[in-house]
């Protein structure tokens, strides 16, 4: 029996600030160091096409998924990476949802199924989250760019799971 996807949403490696930074300081430290070198021999041909391929990893990163979030009528399922594990999240089992900024910092690495002081972080880019808090007290952190409508569409399940 096929599902309902309720809200579905793809993040991108790439597409993060800390990445993307990343990416094009090396690559600007690889074309100034090939600049400033005096001869031009085969040293100074590594540091530019070091620079263009850091460019060019920095561009194909974009198109590399790293979080895929789907919520479904009774779980949120989270998928990461070929090599990552699908996490469900029951709905039966949530106690509440808040809307909550992901990070004070400007820079932030992704994360996926990162588990600190009782927390569970799922994050790729973005400033906005939604907390997830189960019956058991564990909380669910997931960094989203669609934050009112995950939460709309997330509280609407909970009502419904209540009154049931």
């Amino acid at each position: 029996m096929p599902r309902n996807i309720l809200l579905e949403e793809k993040q991108y490696l790439g597409l993060n600030h800390y990445s993307m930074l990343r990416g094009l300081v090396l690559a600007l430290f690889c074309f100034v160091a090939y600049y400033f070198t005096e001869d031009r021999e085969q040293n100074a041909e590594l540091l530019f096409f070091g620079g263009v391929a850091l460019l060019v990893l920095s561009l194909l990163s974009m198109f590399i998924k790293h979080l895929h979030t789907r919520v479904y009528d009774s779980a949120i399922e989270l998928d990461g990476l070929w090599t990552t594990r699908k996490v469900k999240i029951d709905i039966a089992s949530v106690a509440s949802v808040e809307k909550v900024p992901y990070s004070n910092y400007i820079l932030n690495s992704p994360v996926y199924n990162l588990h600190r002081n009782g927390t569970i972080s799922f994050y790729t880019s973005g400033k906005t989250a939604i907390k997830l808090t189960d019956r058991d007290g564990l909380q669910y952190i997931i960094g989203t760019h669609k934050q009112e409508e995950f939460f709309r569409i997330v509280n609407e399940l909970l009502e419904k799971a209540r009154q049931q």
